[in-house]
């Protein structure tokens, strides 16, 4: 049987190191006096600017009952426009604003930081990066078929 302590739980490495994350942009996002969600959806925005609020909520893996309080809070604030679709009335597409463009520029200063702070190679991040969401597809795909061993993880 697997030990049960928490530090044989990957779960729970991942859960952690996710909060280190937001602890660690907290004030350098600050100083663009933005949240790490509203960074999230900047950054998908500046991939592909006007797109639908369930297009980003897919992107980001969030509600739009979570979005929306979220894009009205950065529409207030100036970062996005948000508007009814003319061809369906059903969507709201969301668009950058001069300001949200403008944050591109600010923020293009936290990838290297978080580089730095890693103490690793860039090589082994993107690895990382790729078995994170390799792990993460194959535990969707688990909850969706109910596939998957049983234990702790």
């Amino acid at each position: 049987m697997p030990d049960q302590t928490l530090d044989e739980h990957l779960c729970f490495a991942i859960y952690a190191a996710g909060h280190a994350f937001n602890r660690f942009y907290k004030p350098l996002l600050a100083k663009l006096d933005l949240t790490y969600p509203q960074y999230l959806v900047l950054v998908v925005l500046w991939e592909n600017d006007e797109q639908t609020v369930g297009e980003i909520g897919e992107r980001l893996a969030l509600e739009s009952s979570t979005l929306t309080p979220l894009l009205k809070r950065m529409e207030i604030a100036g970062m996005v426009r948000r508007e009814r679709d003319p061809d369906d009335e059903r969507q709201v597409r969301v668009r950058l604003t001069k300001k949200g463009r403008q944050l591109q520029a600010g923020a293009a200063m936290l990838q290297p930081c978080v580089i730095d702070a890693s103490g690793m190679r860039v090589e082994d991040l993107r690895a990382l990066k790729t078995q994170v969401a390799t792990l993460r597809a194959a535990i969707e795909r688990a909850e969706r078929g109910g596939a998957g061993r049983t234990g702790p993880t």
